[in-house]
């Protein structure tokens, strides 16, 4: 049980990768926090995790463009659990349009969930962490925000180029508290995110991908369950490439 007697905050956790991510840490004995904007879905997701795993786990509604929310978040996981051991910045969108059509609100809100969320996610768990002495927060990047995608919207792309950076503020704010961050830059992952993709588009990503397929929510949490645990001690500030070969730097 690699991660028994830790809690786990996931933002954006009711579905997709986040809510695999939850499953893995519960299965090796972490306590889960799910967050995510639907009380409903999070809280089925809490209880059908705290059941199958036979871990403790709860829930809260929060957006992460609410930074009151945010605070919210930390401190009933704070209360409930007596600490944090790992926060998972996992929420995000990914709006599919073109470079000509954004509006300054859809680049805001992108801007606001994707990069804004976590900020002040990072920000409001520092000093949880810090007064424990340890702690290990990861952030969700992209392949867009290394390589500039143009499918996936340019208001994505450079959101997350902006969690990659904020990724290297945090891990050098936070490592002599003995707190790792890192993020994880995944490719396309077959979620509903990416729902609105046109056969054509994962065709063509497929035919890219020197592995030949699409990656799974198994694929993304299995590198994240690397880098939150005692084996990745000593790796910070690093973004870890999880996109079958699409991008290799």
């Amino acid at each position: 049980m690699k991660f028994k007697d830790r809690v786990a905050v996931i933002t954006g956790s009711a579905r997709g990768i986040g809510k695999r991510m939850a499953e893995k840490l519960a299965a090796e004995g972490a306590a889960i926090f799910i967050s995510d904007l639907s009380e409903e879905m999070a809280g089925n997701t809490a209880e059908k995790i705290g059941s199958t795993f036979g871990v403790k786990t709860s829930h809260l509604a929060a957006d992460v463009q609410n930074v009151e929310d945010i605070q919210k978040l930390m401190n009933t996981a704070l209360e409930i659990f007596g600490g944090i051991d790992i926060l998972i910045n996992n929420a995000g969108i990914c709006p599919i349009t073109s470079v000509e059509a954004i509006t300054p609100e859809e680049w805001n809100r992108v801007i606001s969930v994707n990069l804004t969320g976590v900020f002040f996610c990072c920000q409001a768990v520092m000093p949880i962490m810090t007064k424990q002495g340890r702690g290990r927060i990861l952030n969700m990047a992209s392949v867009a925000g290394k390589a500039g995608g143009v499918a996936a919207g340019a208001h994505y792309s450079a959101s997350k180029a902006g969690v990659i950076c904020l990724t290297k503020v945090f891990a050098k704010l936070l490592a002599p508290a003995g707190v790792t961050v890192n993020a994880i830059a995944p490719g396309p992952v077959d979620t509903d995110m990416v729902k609105d993709f046109s056969p054509e588009s994962w065709k063509i990503l497929r035919e890219q991908s020197p592995l030949g397929r699409i990656a799974d929510t198994d694929d993304i949490a299995d590198g994240a369950m690397f880098l939150l645990s005692d084996g990745a001690r000593h790796i910070t500030g690093e973004t870890l490439n999880i996109n079958g070969g699409l991008l290799m730097d």
